[in-house]
Parts: structure tokens; sequence; C-alpha cells
């Protein structure tokens, strides 16, 4: 029997080291994001505004969804977590640029987070799978 799930984009490594997570997987018509954090170079961005972090963040997202034939208007959920309360009128000023018009739902915390960012998201997007008949 066939899986239904289909992995999406290479492996996740930080460090040469592979983690034990996928960078996405479609499920269906829907496309779950890993939950990513601001990348440069192959390594966590530590450094930087949370502008500038939630930009890396939300530009990795981009390319994740073009890999799975989806786009950010095919995002339907993101949820976001923020290690300062104070970061969210900056992440939210650059989150409105990425999603202008018709916005996914979304849900929004305060929470230490496990690498030393300001931010993670995730999505998921819909968009169901071209049949052959």
């Amino acid at each position: 029997m066939a899986s239904n799930k289909q992995i999406i984009g290479g492996p996740l490594e930080i460090g040469g080291r592979v983690l034990s997570l996928s960078r996405a997987i479609r499920a269906g018509d829907f496309v779950f994001l890993t939950g990513q954090i601001p990348m440069r170079d192959g390594a966590p961005m530590t450094d930087g505004t949370v502008e500038e972090q939630t930009r890396a963040i939300l530009d990795d997202i981009t390319a994740t969804l073009s890999e799975a034939g989806c786009t950010r208007d095919d995002v339907v959920k993101a949820m976001v977590w923020l290690r300062d309360r104070a970061d969210f009128p900056g992440f939210n000023a650059v989150y409105g640029e990425y999603f202008p018009v018709e916005p996914p739902t979304r849900s929004a915390v305060v929470s230490d987070l496990l690498v030393d960012a300001r931010v993670e998201v995730e999505v998921i997007a819909y968009r169901p799978v071209e049949s052959d008949g």
C-alpha cells in the first residue's frame, strides 16, 4: 500500500548534523511545514532585529512552499512563537507585507525558544493535489 504522505525538500541540517524532522510533508491536499527559525548560511541567525529574522523565515517558508507546488496564498494557518512580547509589532509589520490580503488564520505566543532566535513560524498550506483524470 502506497503512503499518502510525501516528504518535501531535503533533510534539515545544522552545522553538518542532520536533524530528526522533515522540512515539510504533503498529506493529501495539505502541506505541513516544520517550525522555521531564521537561518543564514546554514546556521541559525542569532543576531539581527525581529524584522530581519522574520524576513529570513518567511523567505525560507516561501521557498519550501514552492518546492511543494504552493504559494503563500495557499497558507491557511500560521503558528508564531516570539521570545519577547515587545517584538510583536515589528514581527507583525513584516508578516503583513508577506500576507497582505486574505491572510491565514494565526496563533501567536510568547515562549522560550530552543534556539537563540527571536521568532519561529510554522505554517500549514492547502492546495488540492492535481488528479490524473
